[in-house]
């Protein structure tokens, strides 16, 4: 008897295909509606500032009519050097650079050693130690003025930035920010096996901690050099005009029967400028710190 095959027995299987590449994902463009909302927001944030350039520019007399003024005028030089002057904006902006620097460096330098401590160390009472210092954060800044100014006073520091730098060398804010950072960022598997290779606490913060923390560090301390920059309440009662910083300095130009508004927007010119001077050297390589730190892999 013969039997017979079909082809398709005898044919050999199919090679199997190779898995398809998938399709690069396509940019997303814009809408019309994007960029006018965009530019509503850009023109909204940047109105102040162009306001204050406005009437800087201007005088006295020219910003109390109605409507006020929309454009620049020309005595922006002159009401320029009238507020560096009778402000003492050299003295001020240098004592301002000095001790926005050391807040900014000491909270990003004692909030990463405190936020490691919180996130990846083990001791006691270290749950009821974070909770009283996250419940700090709810204390108001005027019930601490009065016993402040009298260490302050009793150190002999009244007029002196030291009476200005040490109580914000530490942020509650600042130690909560970190420890949340470390919980995600840096895994306890790395910590231990440091451990065991015979890495001190100081050692895992010097060539683990600080490495990855960078990204957060960066926000923070931006953070604490723009609020060191504008902070006005502790600093007016501490400092005099002998000695002030920028925002100190600025009450000097409200003073008199008559203020000059045009002086005193002038002089929040002045005291403005090296923040975004500093933003736009330092915007990119701050916003890249941040976009490393949150790309994971």
């Amino acid at each position: 008897m013969t039997v017979t095959t079909s082809p398709a027995a005898t044919s050999p299987a199919p090679a199997s295909r190779a898995p398809a590449s998938p399709a690069p994902a396509r940019r997303q463009r814009a809408g019309p509606l994007s960029y006018v909302l965009l530019s509503l927001f850009a023109a909204g944030s940047l109105f102040p500032l162009v306001w204050t350039a406005v009437a800087a520019s201007r005088d006295d007399t020219r910003l109390a009519r109605t409507p006020p003024p929309l454009w620049f005028g020309g005595r922006l030089p002159a009401n320029l050097g009238r507020a560096w002057t009778e402000a003492g904006m050299g003295l001020a902006l240098a004592n301002t650079v000095l001790v926005a620097g050391t807040v900014a460096l000491g909270t990003v330098l004692f909030c990463t050693v405190a936020g490691f401590a919180f996130a990846r160390l083990r001791f006691r009472f270290r749950k009821g130690l974070l909770l009283l210092t996250i419940g700090t954060m709810m204390v108001p800044p005027q019930l601490s003025v009065v016993p402040l100014f009298l260490i302050v006073a009793r150190l002999g520091w009244t007029d002196r930035l030291p009476s200005v730098v040490l109580p914000t060398l530490v942020s509650a804010f600042g130690v909560f920010f970190m420890r949340q950072y470390l919980t995600e960022a840096l895994p306890a598997e790395l910590v231990e096996a440091a451990r065991v290779d015979g890495a001190s606490s100081w050692r895992l913060v010097w060539h683990l901690v600080l490495p990855v923390a960078r990204p957060a560090m960066a926000v923070l301390g931006m953070l604490s050099f723009v609020q060191a920059w504008n902070d006005f309440f502790w600093p007016v009662i501490a400092l005099t005009q002998e000695n002030p910083t920028v925002q100190v300095a600025l009450t000097g130009l409200g003073r008199g029967y008559v203020p000059d508004q045009a002086v005193i927007m002038a002089g929040a010119l002045l005291g403005t400028l090296p923040l975004l001077l500093a933003f736009v050297l330092c915007g990119r390589q701050i916003a890249g710190g941040i976009m490393r730190g949150a790309v994971k892999g």
